[in-house]
């Protein structure tokens, strides 16, 4: 039984079903609601010297941030607790040393006080380096404790000047850590070399880049992305699979993030009743540079090492994930047993990459695991019916010899009709 699903397709029915099955597992009381933690926000803002450029609307890149922020700060959501931080706003000189540690953290996330933010912001002047990887590690370690959903929003208009820390690497190390913090990205200037260090960082933690040229359309994204950190979502467990299925770890249904090497084999545990059907999918993003061609696998299999099913799929570059899906429905036993099987999920990976790319830490590895009641009856034709070849074979037996008796009866009648003349 090989079933295939497409990212948006596969991950999104299960996510529903896994949403459906979370919402009645909830206690039925009206009275008890469940309290979710405040989500955090840290906006980063780039005071580098270069944002004195006046090519925005035609003021400065510097005034329109900061308008941009007071607008974002009248609509932040009462329950989001925000901070900000800022990079290259105090240190005016050629040292390079120095002007790399020029990041501080200007509001300390929390409860916000919009005038005291304000005021804040409104100091702000250009002033030194880009030292984009220490801030990021800064908004990092400002935004840790609780298991609230994290988002860093980073306004920049120009590179990383203080290399060899390179922004993207600190951004999959951020994300390697397993606190489910996103960073997205905003460009102030339309350059290949920034898009693609600012992509680059934002796709590390599964965030967005996006290019801005005007106040409003500044103010209209950082609002989105800050609304959007406050909308509720399911929060991906952290977890590691091992390498083979008598360490794995044993897993629950929900949504489970992982990270894996470079032709990497990883095993997880998923106990699966009589008359009950596992549904699981897997997606693997390639979060830095890779070879064109690539593929994925995803085994179900017993604990003696017999495959039950698989799905598979295959890359070519064109996309920056690969995603597959199965399901495994266990038939009901005979007698009253209600033992649970333990079946072992293999995620396996052929990705590749050159030789100046770094393979560690692995790739983002997305999980979601669901058991549900399984079917009375089956309907899907790849795993009960045309999939294992005798219904299509008899099909198209049945029709070839409905088509040949009629041709053959068809020629006798048109042969006799010409002897008749």
């Amino acid at each position: 039984m090989i079933i295939r699903r497409r990212l948006t397709v596969g991950v999104g029915i299960l996510l529903a079903t896994l949403t459906a099955g979370l919402g009645s597992a909830l206690p039925a009381s009206a009275d008890e609601t469940p309290t979710q933690a405040s989500p955090k926000v840290e906006l980063v803002l780039d005071v580098s010297g270069s944002m004195r450029t006046r090519d925005i609307d035609g003021q400065s890149r510097m005034s329109a941030a900061k308008q941009a922020f007071n607008e974002v700060l009248d609509a932040v959501p009462e329950q989001v607790q925000l901070g900000i931080r800022t990079l290259g706003a105090d240190y005016p000189g050629d040292d390079r040393k120095v002007g790399c540690k020029d990041t501080k953290q200007l509001y300390p996330v929390g409860p916000l006080d919009r005038t005291e933010a304000k005021t804040a912001v409104a100091t702000l002047a250009p002033t030194g380096w880009t030292p984009i990887g220490p801030a990021l590690l800064g908004a990092a370690d400002d935004l840790e404790g609780g298991d609230s959903t994290r988002r860093i929003v980073l306004i920049s208009d120009g590179e990383d000047t203080c290399g060899p820390l390179d922004p993207c690497e600190v951004a999959r190390d951020i994300a390697a850590r397993g606190i489910h913090l996103v960073i997205d990205t905003l460009g102030l200037v339309p350059n290949a070399k920034i898009r693609q260090q600012l992509t680059c960082i934002a796709e590390a933690t599964g965030g967005t880049y996006t290019a801005v040229q005007h106040t409003d359309e500044l103010s209209g994204r950082v609002k989105q992305l800050v609304d959007r950190a406050a909308e509720p979502v399911v929060t991906p467990v952290a977890t590691k699979g091992a390498d083979s299925c008598t360490d794995a770890p044993e897993l629950k249904p929900g949504l489970y993030t992982d990270r894996e090497k470079f032709a990497e084999h990883r095993w997880y545990k998923v106990e699966v009743k009589p008359g009950q059907e596992l549904r699981a999918s897997v997606s693997v993003f390639a979060d830095r540079a890779v070879n064109n061609d690539y593929g994925m696998l995803l085994r179900a299999v017993t604990t003696h090492g017999r495959e039950i099913v698989r799905g598979s799929e295959s890359g070519t570059g064109r996309t920056d994930a690969i995603s597959s899906g199965l399901r495994y429905p266990k038939p009901e036993q005979d007698e009253d047993e209600e033992a649970p099987e333990t079946v072992c999920l293999q995620v396996s990976n052929s990705f590749s990459a050159p030789a100046s790319v770094k393979t560690t830490p692995g790739m983002p590895l997305e999980l979601t695991v669901d058991v549900v009641d399984a079917p009375d009856e089956a309907a899907d034709v790849a795993a009960f019916g045309l999939g294992h070849g005798w219904w299509l074979l008899g099909l198209l037996t049945l029709t070839g010899l409905i088509v040949g008796l009629l041709f053959g009866w068809i020629s006798r009648w048109r042969i006799a009709v010409w002897r008749t003349r």
